[in-house]
């Protein structure tokens, strides 16, 4: 994968640990069971259809094991792109209606990597690295900007880029 590959959904799903999967099981189980016990919907003489009656004990569950999970994965990510942990767990916890993770896609620093050459961590989007001026991407000679591989002129400048 190179630097500028876009991560995929496969790779996002990834990105959540083993104990928030671990807290979205627990609580999708036991939400339904405590909401059964403590409800009268399941009582004889109640009303309701039993389709209703399934779905009203199960969705409080879904809703809580999906946000155990949204959790785990702002935790893991921000650790990921050099953000506190800490404080977009909170956020993401205690700010309602999920705004406190739509925020963090809209403030959410890029992807880090080390760069090869001598370990420093990087923003993924540089062309060259601060510590010891790796270059990470094939540059134009002439104005420095990115090129993809391939390029014939830079689309920059219009200089011809030698091909390695």
């Amino acid at each position: 994968m190179t630097l500028r590959d876009k991560r995929s959904i496969k790779s996002e799903i990834l990105v959540i640990p083993g104990w928030a999967y671990l807290v979205a099981v627990i609580v999708f189980l036991l939400v339904p069971i405590c909401f059964f016990m403590l409800s009268d919907v399941w009582a004889p003489n109640s009303g309701f259809p039993l389709p209703f009656k399934i779905l009203l004990t199960f969705f409080p569950g879904i809703l809580l094991a999906f946000l155990a999970l949204m959790v785990g994965y702002v935790n893991k990510d921000a650790g990921q792109r050099g953000m506190s942990r800490t404080l977009w767990t909170l956020l993401v916890i205690f700010i309602p209606n999920a705004i406190g993770f739509i925020l963090y896609f809209f403030l959410r620093n890029p992807l880090q990597t080390e760069c090869p050459k001598c370990g420093t961590v990087v923003d993924q989007r540089v062309n060259f690295c601060p510590s010891c001026r790796y270059s990470f991407h094939q540059t134009c000679p002439k104005c420095s900007s990115a090129v993809r591989p391939g390029d014939t002129f830079c689309a920059n400048c219009g200089d011809t880029i030698p091909q390695p």
